[in-house]
């Protein structure tokens, strides 16, 4: 059986200081790797004789606007279908340089996972087949998830503050 202190002493011995902040909320390891190194670990992990976590089970991206340097997050979920382990890998990156190699020379699967994150972050996927929104118009000049945009309307008069707890 995988403990995550097992794996987690693994991979800083195969990669050093390009991965950190390790935890494991809920029993889930989780971890900030480099952008630079974010493929030799996925390929390390899926390749690897005993974690076999060969599953790119999750994509996507998350916005911390009051971080500076790391504005954005791609957060990455993989398993082992055959230990029935879970990893989580974070790669932070700069408002100003949101791209991140794509996974989907990996993992077929990462392809529409990308194009998702694209098309709701920003972040683009260098190498990506192709990278075009997925979900939304291609007239849209902005990406949705992104917290640039109030949570209420401003303009709306329809509104009862006593139904909504004010």
């Amino acid at each position: 059986m995988l403990t995550n202190e097992a794996v987690a002493q693994d991979i800083i011995q195969q990669f050093g200081e390009a991965v950190s902040e390790f935890d494991d909320p809920f029993d889930l390891l989780t971890l900030t790797v480099s952008r630079e190194k974010l493929i030799p670990l996925l390929q390390y992990l899926k390749d690897h004789k005993t974690f076999q976590i060969s599953f790119l089970t999750d994509l996507t991206g998350v916005h911390f606007p009051d971080s500076p340097g790391r504005e954005f997050c791609v957060v990455y979920h993989a398993h082992s279908l055959i230990n029935n382990y879970r990893i989580r890998l974070k790669v932070f990156l700069a408002e100003n340089d949101i791209h991140v190699p794509t996974a989907t020379i990996l993992y077929e699967s990462a392809n529409w996972m990308e194009r998702e994150t694209f098309d709701f972050f920003g972040i683009l996927f260098d190498g990506h087949p192709k990278l075009q929104r997925i979900l939304n118009m291609e007239e849209m000049d902005y990406f949705p998830m992104r917290k640039q945009y109030p949570l209420e309307d401003g303009t709306r008069e329809d509104k009862i503050d006593a139904l909504f707890g004010r």
